[in-house]
């Protein structure tokens, strides 16, 4: 059974492909509490405007909303909080001269499982200006046009 058939998105940001140019991706664990994984297993996370911050020799993942379970009570922590992402040594090194050049982040592309552990993976991107984003979609258009052609055909 390929590796792709036992992943299962649990959420994805759409927003992201829309927004920048994806020019890598990388894999990396996330640091949950039980809460947290319960609650993104009911797809309650967001990470339309999520990224990742590189400090010294850790890579943190920001501004990713994961709602409080709602049987989780007092065990339940911040929707909004740093959350520790499980990359090697050099993994983040290479990472950091990436990120030197002019224009590239990192941000969330979807958070899925497999294998029973929750996995994110995130993209170096550089920011698409008003211009591409026309671009990209006359052409998604297009290609929607010639399905419809050739469907009718």
């Amino acid at each position: 059974m390929p590796d792709r058939e036992r992943e299962r998105d649990l959420a994805v940001n759409r927003r992201a492909f829309h927004d920048y140019f994806i020019d890598e991706k990388l894999e990396a664990g996330v640091m949950l509490t039980g809460t947290e994984v319960k609650s993104i297993r009911n797809g309650r996370a967001n990470l339309r405007d999520g990224f990742v911050r590189i400090d010294g020799s850790e890579a943190w993942l920001e501004n990713v909303h994961i709602s409080p379970y709602a049987q989780g009570n007092v065990m339940n922590q911040e929707p909004v909080r740093p959350r520790k992402l499980l990359l090697h040594k050099k993994q983040i090194s290479s990472l950091i001269g990436k990120l030197r050049q002019k224009g590239y982040t990192m941000i969330p592309l979807r958070l899925y499982i497999t294998r029973n552990h929750i996995k994110v993976e995130v993209g170096l991107a550089r920011g698409k200006r008003e211009y591409d984003k026309r671009e990209s979609i006359a052409e998604r258009e297009a290609k929607r046009e010639i399905a419809r052609a050739v469907r009718r055909g």
